[in-house]
């Protein structure tokens, strides 16, 4: 293997004639060698300096071979060690690499024989680095935060993540249930300079309207009937970290006003007390409401939805990126084997196809449910078409409309045609690579009209994009 640098190997001995000769055959064959006469030496240098190789003696006075390697493994702990002794045997052997060696050389030896020693480890070194590059390109291409992708879409969304990471900025994300909003909260906190401090993660659907308050700010002790001690709430438990408030459109107008305080003011107060309390928190929120219609309609105040909305992260449902179903299951297969001690080893063809055609109305969440249920019920070591629900399998051999799959609790012609259209311009945006003027003449409107909807929808995509379409 070439080096960039020279392989730099510190040599440990005491016997400064063999330390020399070391020392000039491994300069000949192009290592950079470091010498010491003792292990102390050794470890003070290594206290400052790092090496790729250190080569030991066993025998040497006021320290032994052993108590120096075990020493040197602890300041040095990727570094090779070999040992050499002139008392070779094999119980030797055994003590020096139970102490760390990586390998073991009698004396007297052959030069080529150490230079080869060293040979396999820039070789064990440079298949370790690849592994680790290809792991880390994996990793970066499927894998965000625990957000398994390989679509365009999501990874558009894991640069803005990126980017927004290192800022306090206030973000929204918006996405139909399943789609991953909380992980990508999580994303955003551990990518942050916040890292290692506290990710309070908060359902406001999920807390009773009369207790609300109190879980968000806390209370005074007899402020009201079950006080019984004084408490602090989740913002005083995430201070100097994030606070993820999910389904941030459930929550009531009379609290939205003091949301908006603590955003404004960076304090809250408890409830029962006159005192404020500073608190450094980072807040993201999530829906999978239309806060748009919601304000309009007087549900949800603007004043706060403009604070919160400073930079909205859109969350693109699972039957927009069927890319990304055959990357999903594999890892939900992967994970329910471990858990649930199975073999399943894949997905058969037809089956995949079955899960590249569903709708996926509940998104990634849906999809792992359907996984596992499969790999309970599958009769061999794989999924097949008759592993999945009825539901699935049929969506193998029937052409779906996403509509067939409404909710017929909401038949609102008008929410459904503004997610139509959005559905239909984020398409014609991506097929035209964002050039607005070319996905105009798809969707087949005026180039200003397709501008107004993607301000109202706020869908703004990069003008930069269109430059050369539009001029």
């Amino acid at each position: 293997m070439e080096h960039a640098t020279p392989l730099s190997i510190l040599v440990v001995d005491d016997d400064e004639s063999f330390r020399n000769a070391l020392n000039l055959s491994l300069t000949h064959a192009e290592f950079a060698p470091r010498l010491a006469a003792s292990p102390r030496e050794a470890l003070q240098i290594l206290q400052n300096e790092a090496f790729d190789t250190i080569l030991c003696d066993i025998q040497m006075p006021g320290m032994n071979g052993f108590d120096f390697i075990r020493e040197a493994r602890a300041l040095a702990p990727d570094a090779a060690i070999i040992a050499m002794t002139g008392f070779g045997s094999a119980d030797v052997a055994m003590q020096a690499l139970r102490a760390g060696a990586y390998d073991y050389l009698a004396k007297p030896f052959e030069f080529e024989e150490l230079v080869l020693t060293i040979r396999k480890i820039e070789e064990r070194e440079r298949l370790r680095a690849e592994n680790a590059e290809l792991r880390s390109v994996i990793s970066q291409r499927y894998n965000f935060g625990n957000i398994i992708s390989q679509s365009p879409q999501m990874q558009r969304v894991f640069e803005t993540v990126k980017r927004l990471s290192n800022f306090h900025t206030t973000v929204l994300i918006c996405g139909e249930s399943g789609t991953g909003k909380e992980l990508l909260a999580r994303a955003l906190h551990h990518n942050s300079p916040r890292r290692g401090k506290p990710f309070v993660a908060i359902n406001c659907g999920a807390i009773p309207e009369h207790l609300m308050e109190s879980e968000l700010f806390g209370h005074r002790r007899g402020s009201f009937t079950d006080a019984t001690r004084d408490k602090r709430g989740l913002f005083e438990e995430a201070h100097t970290g994030t606070v993820f408030l999910d389904e941030i459109g459930e929550m009531p107008l009379h609290l939205q006003v003091k949301l908006l305080r603590v955003l404004q003011e960076q304090q809250i107060r408890r409830v029962g007390d006159e005192q404020m309390i500073p608190v450094d928190v980072r807040v993201i929120a999530a829906t999978l409401r239309n806060l748009d219609d919601d304000v309009r309609a007087g549900r949800f105040r603007d004043d706060l939805y403009y604070r919160l909305n400073v930079v909205t992260i859109e969350l693109p449902p699972l039957r927009e990126r069927t890319e990304d179903i055959p990357v999903l299951a594999e890892h939900f297969i992967k994970k329910h084997n471990k858990r649930l001690s199975l073999q399943i080893k894949g997905i058969s063809p037809d089956a995949l196809k079955a899960l590249t055609r569903y709708y996926w109305k509940g998104n990634v969440r849906e999809l792992e449910n359907c996984i596992e249920r499969a790999m309970v019920l599958s009769d061999s070591d794989s999924i097949d078409l008759n592993s999945l629900p009825d539901h699935v399998r049929e969506s193998s051999t029937i052409e779906r409309s996403p509509f067939d799959t409404l909710d017929e609790s909401n038949l609102s012609i008008k929410q459904h045609s503004r997610a139509l259209e959005i559905s239909l311009i984020r398409k014609a945006l991506r097929k035209t690579r964002g050039n607005r003027t070319h996905a105009a003449k798809i969707l087949e409107i005026s180039h200003r009209a397709l501008l107004y909807k993607l301000k109202e929808y706020g869908l703004a995509e990069s003008p930069a994009e269109d430059q050369e379409g539009e001029q």
